[in-house]
């Protein structure tokens, strides 16, 4: 079993990506569990038995050696429920993000939450029905209630916004009248993330 001790650095360096071109890199894809721990073992696209020992947390891109091979690493997305305030009357989205932040810190759910431009991103930590059931009653008329697979990244302290979001799912709408339901296929705490400079904000911790 071939062991990758060290971090080379990431596909974003031209001198790694050149490096990575012009060898025969090994490449894993890294679940949620896995990115976090100091050691685990896995299989490469190619069917190598792979050990990864490393001191901190695979981020996507991020390219480690064996000694004798080059190992490239792509985390794998995660599901997100997805609120989204642009439908809401009140054209104040600082209002409403202020509001989210708030009212995560008070609860006791313990989920993680990601806002970005008036879209707020949880985790499934839970079926959707308990998910839908639990943000559903304080959702303003406008919300909107979907899924898409996002990076678990986004979620991390420290993100710095560069993040693509995947396919997402029809979700439930809240307007006048109640609200309609189309399905499609398909360390906790608040990231704030700018998409304007880069940079977000952390909410207060939860313990």
């Amino acid at each position: 079993m071939l062991v990758a001790e060290s971090v080379v650095g990431r596909l974003d360096d031209e001198s790694v990506a050149e490096r990575v071109a012009s060898g025969d890199p090994l490449r894993i894809e890294v679940d949620e569990t896995e990115r976090r721990r100091s050691r685990f073992r896995t299989t490469s696209e190619d069917g190598t038995d792979l050990g990864v020992v490393v001191a901190r947390e695979l981020r996507d891109r991020d390219v480690l050696s064996t000694g004798d091979r080059l190992v490239v690493v792509s985390l794998e997305a995660v599901d997100a429920m997805v609120l989204d305030f642009a439908g809401v009357a009140d054209p104040d989205r600082a209002a409403v993000t202020t509001a989210l932040e708030l009212g995560h810190a008070v609860g006791n759910r313990h989920w993680d939450l990601a806002v970005e431009d008036g879209r707020a991103y949880l985790p499934l930590a839970d079926t959707r029905e308990r998910m839908e059931a639990t943000v559903e009653p304080h959702l303003p008329d406008g919300a909107t209630v979907g899924y898409e697979e996002v990076p678990p990244t986004l979620f991390d302290e420290g993100n710095g916004g560069d993040h693509s979001h995947g396919h997402g799912d029809g979700g439930h709408s809240h307007g006048d009248g109640g609200h309609s339901h189309s399905h499609g296929d398909g360390a906790h705490g608040v990231r704030t993330i700018d998409p304007g400079d880069g940079r977000e904000s952390a909410g207060g911790e939860e313990s």
